[in-house]
C-alpha cells in the first residue's frame, strides 16, 4: 500500500483501490493536478480497502471491480453497509450493464469507465463526494435497455464455480451442495441465459456483467 500525506483545507481525500500499478499509478498522477483532490492511499487488493478507509480516512474511494480478495462491488456494498462516510466510485474497464446495476444496488454513489477523459473524472468525483450519485449516461442507457439480472445468487454461484471448471460433481463437492441440485440451478441459468451450455452460459452472464 502507496500513502500520500499532507492535507490543505478543503481538499477532497481520494483512496484508490486498483490490481494494476500501471493504472493506478496513472489514475492517481491525473487526479493529483487537481488542486482539490489528494490521493491519499492507494491499494492493490479488494480486502485491503477497510483498513486503509479506518486509517486514512478518504472522503471517496475509487474502485475497480476485479480484483484480488475482495471485487469492487463488494467492496461497495463493505463501505455501505458500515455506515462509512467514505462514498465510492466505480471506476472499471468493464462498462458492462449488469455490473452498473449491481453496483449501484450494492450502495455505489457512481459508475465510469477507465477511458474518461481525466478532467471529467474529477468533475464525478466531486460530484460524488457532494453527495451526489453519478452514472456514465451511456451506461445508464445500456443497464435499462439490457433489463434486470434474471440469475438468482444460487445460479450465480453455481454459474461462478462453473467458471473455473470441472465436472457437476466437483463443483457440488466445490459448493457443498448436492449433485441433482447443482444441475437443477445450471439447467435453470442455461435457459434464462437462452444459452446451449453451462459453458456458454458462463460466457453470457459474463458478457453482460451478471457474475
Amino acid at each position: 500500500m502507496t500513502v500520500r500525506d499532507g492535507r490543505e483545507a478543503g481538499t477532497i481525500r481520494l483512496l484508490l483501490a486498483d490490481d494494476q500499478d500501471l493504472v493506478r499509478g496513472g489514475l492517481a498522477a491525473l487526479l493529483s493536478l487537481e488542486s482539490d483532490l489528494e490521493v491519499v492511499a492507494e491499494v492493490g487488493r479488494g480486502d485491503e480497502v477497510r483498513d486503509a478507509v479506518r486509517e486514512h480516512a478518504p472522503d471517496v474511494a475509487l474502485l475497480d471491480i476485479e480484483m484480488p480478495g475482495l471485487d469492487g462491488i463488494e467492496v461497495a456494498r463493505e463501505l455501505s453497509s458500515s455506515g462509512s462516510p467514505c462514498r465510492s466510485l466505480i471506476v472499471t474497464t468493464f462498462g458492462r450493464p449488469g455490473y452498473l446495476r449491481r453496483a449501484m444496488d450494492a450502495g455505489a454513489c457512481g459508475f465510469v469507465v477507465k477511458d474518461t477523459p481525466a478532467a471529467q473524472l474529477a468533475q464525478m468525483v466531486r460530484r460524488v463526494a457532494a453527495g451526489e450519485r453519478v452514472v456514465d449516461p451511456a451506461l445508464a442507457a445500456d443497464s435499462l435497455a439490457g433489463g434486470i439480472n434474471p440469475l438468482t445468487e444460487r445460479e450465480r454461484e453455481v454459474l461462478r464455480a462453473a467458471r473455473e471448471g470441472g465436472t457437476t460433481r466437483k463443483l457440488a463437492q466445490r459448493l457443498h451442495l448436492s449433485d441433482g441440485t447443482v444441475r437443477n440451478h445450471l439447467s435453470s441459468a442455461i435457459g434464462k441465459t437462452e444459452a446451449d451450455n453451462r459453458h456458454d452460459a458462463v460466457r453470457i452472464a459474463v458478457d453482460r456483467g451478471w457474475l
